[in-house]
């Protein structure tokens, strides 16, 4: 059923095979100060926040993203990484819509993001906020950060499910 000759993404809910993969990826990027750093054992216990992107089935894991769930409304994208030599192809964008459409599926009204490359967010409709505005309760993960607590990421807030008509 899958075209074998496309070149869309396969982009899947993470599986416990997969961990070591997105792991090895997540620290790339946690090396050069993008993101942070995530131990297995944090990787494992939360395994179901991650969806991971193959570009064709049963290829190797080569992006990931995750969607935290921090209160009864509002969630976090949250450790994006693609690896460089498949940056540029849309395949961010993917993953995150992928998480997009998890937060809509649970009824979630609220989506953020902290990250360095703000007008990436801004493409999909994600506004600048302060970060005053952010519960308390999502700065857990930041007090791992060698930058806390003077944190140099942009958050941005995304409006879900809210009714058109």
């Amino acid at each position: 059923m899958i075209d074998q000759g496309s070149a869309s993404p396969i982009i899947t809910k993470a599986v416990a095979a997969d961990i070591e993969t997105v792991h090895k990826i997540l620290n790339l990027f946690a090396e050069k100060g993008l993101l942070l750093p995530r131990s297995l054992s944090e990787l494992y216990e939360r395994l179901r926040q991650y969806f991971v992107l193959r570009t064709h089935p049963g290829g190797r894991v080569c992006g990931v993203c995750g969607l935290g769930i921090c209160w009864k409304d509002l969630a976090e994208i949250q450790s994006l990484a693609i690896l460089e030599t498949h940056q540029g192809r849309g395949f961010g964008r993917k993953l995150v819509e992928a998480c997009l459409d998890e937060a809509r599926f649970l009824e979630l009204n609220r989506v953020f993001t902290l990250t360095y490359l703000p007008e990436f967010f801004e493409q999909m409709g994600f506004k600048i906020i302060d970060k005053s505005q952010l519960p308390h309760k999502i700065w857990a993960d930041c007090l791992k950060c060698p930058k806390f607590p003077n944190c140099d990421e942009t958050a941005l807030m995304l409006e879900l499910n809210r009714s058109s008509a």
